[in-house]
């Protein structure tokens, strides 16, 4: 018969593999997608001399400094300090939001000097960068979503120094979306 505190270690070790698996499969689709960007590179219209967009450099620092806060909120519920959680969560939640700003001003940077993805003035490499981060939108806004789960059980008081299971899981896939970005942008910006 399993005790208690074995059947939460199981469930716990469970829901992390599954959220590792996610991350695998996730993974191969964007290398899959980067491998694709490489073969597209010998194409007459790519794209030599594309700048990256300003604002995706201030997008990356603060996902950056998501990871820092969503790490932060995780030492602090540990040692059962709620408030500080709460203010950490938050900021995650901000910074997020900030970043999905920061990516849709990178479009508007692409707009203004006339860089389309598709139509008569469309380029592939263009089209590849909208793919790319776009897709990695979607999966940001699951990630938001999740947080918004996270804060909403946090104001409830599910979580404290012996049960923070919530916030582990959202803080491994914030630190798995930051390293997928900084993957990306790496990429985008020295892969020309």
């Amino acid at each position: 018969m399993m005790t208690a505190e074995e059947y939460k270690a199981r469930t716990a070790r469970s829901y992390k593999l599954l959220l590792i698996f996610a991350m695998i499969s996730m993974t191969m689709m964007f290398a899959g997608l980067t491998s694709a960007l490489v073969v597209s590179k010998s194409r007459p219209d790519w794209l030599k001399d594309f700048q990256m967009p300003t604002a995706f450099f201030f997008s990356t620092a603060i996902i950056l400094l998501c990871s820092i806060t969503i790490h932060l909120s995780k030492r602090a519920i540990k040692n059962d300090n709620r408030k500080a959680t709460t203010s950490f969560l938050l900021a995650t939640l901000v910074l997020g939001l900030g970043f999905v700003f920061f990516q849709f001003q990178g479009f508007n940077q692409l707009f203004e000097s006339h860089l389309y993805p598709v139509g008569g003035a469309g380029s592939i490499t263009i089209s590849f960068l909208y793919v790319l981060v776009y897709v990695h939108l979607a999966h940001l806004s699951g990630g938001i979503l999740s947080l918004l789960i996270i804060i909403y059980n946090h104001f409830k008081q599910k979580y404290n120094s012996t049960q923070f299971l919530g916030i582990e899981l959202g803080a491994m896939y914030w630190h798995f979306l930051d390293f997928l970005w900084i993957y990306l942008f790496l990429f985008l910006y020295f892969f020309k």
